[in-house]
């Protein structure tokens, strides 16, 4: 069955990153997810630990029964200056050690690119992970991306058609709720496609951009490059939950062992625990409808 993860943003102003595993546990989950932080690895910087601090991390986990689903720094492997690319990938190389060293096989992140060079940042994507394939294949840690908006690439199929195009096992397809609108609100045809090269679902509500013909967000001046999305609880926004589980559901995801859905809810930090439960409620509603 598969795995359902929290995300501890919402913690991170009011707990000590090796206290998120008694907050994952408290909230009822068996699993979490260890996203940026400047105690671990903070964005697009060089992880923060050595083996002393790991093997912490690994009793702290080990202590509240929580474990570790996967681990999502954000770097700049996709950049179209060298100089950050290069850092990206040197850093992801130590994720990489860190990940096998905590036996955690699943890095999540973005490609971290810019869309007004998206041929660069796309050139400069193919280059990192011809460094980095023989890494990851050695260590059998793989990679999943998400098309953030604003990257080089937002468009779900596309993107998956540039994952597909590495022919490596060792990358696959983070599918984000929130971003489903940037995607192209496409997953019954786009989650089929993916197969087992998904491996992790993020779920959070957000709002359709695209309606009122556009002006449902409005920026001023007009016409500013921005993307906007949220990351609210499910069902306070637009996504259909029983059209994505559906398609879950039929593609086999749900019932896999090393499927991760994990909970990503930035925008109710107030109630960030009564949220968390909520969370963890609802999707193990949606997965036992739709398996």
């Amino acid at each position: 069955m598969v795995r359902i993860a929290l995300d501890p943003t919402p913690y991170h102003s009011t707990h000590d990153f090796l206290d998120f595993f008694e907050v994952a546990a408290r909230s009822g989950y068996e699993w979490i997810q260890l996203t940026p932080h400047p105690d671990f690895i903070p964005f697009f910087g060089h992880p923060r630990v050595d083996s002393a601090y790991l093997s912490r991390v690994r009793k702290r986990a080990a202590d509240a029964g929580v474990g570790i689903s996967s681990i999502l720094p954000v770097q700049r492997w996709s950049w179209p200056e060298e100089l950050p690319r290069e850092a990206a990938v040197r850093n992801l190389k130590r994720i990489v050690q860190i990940a096998a060293e905590l036996e955690v096989p699943v890095i999540n992140t973005e490609f971290s690119g810019r869309p007004e060079r998206a041929e660069e940042s796309e050139a400069g994507f193919y280059r990192s992970v011809e460094e980095l394939l023989p890494v990851l294949e050695s260590s059998g840690v793989r990679i999943n991306i998400d098309p953030h908006p604003d990257d080089f690439v937002e468009d779900g199929l596309e993107a998956w058609r540039i994952i597909r195009g590495v022919d490596s096992d060792a990358l696959g397809f983070v599918y984000v709720g929130s971003h489903t609108f940037h995607y192209g609100d496409q997953a019954t045809s786009l989650i089929p496609q993916l197969g087992d090269r998904l491996g992790a679902v993020y779920a959070a509500d957000s709002f359709d951009h695209r309606r009122s013909h556009g002006l449902r967000y409005i920026t001023n001046p007009p016409g500013n490059a921005v993307r906007v999305h949220q990351h609210l609880r499910i069902g306070g926004g637009d996504v259909d939950w029983d059209q994505l589980f559906g398609a879950l559901g039929e593609s086999g995801f749900l019932a896999r062992e090393d499927g991760i859905i994990c909970s990503n809810v930035f925008a109710e930090d107030e109630t960030a625990d009564e949220t968390s439960r909520f969370q963890l409620e609802r999707l193990k509603e949606l997965v036992a409808k739709h398996s």
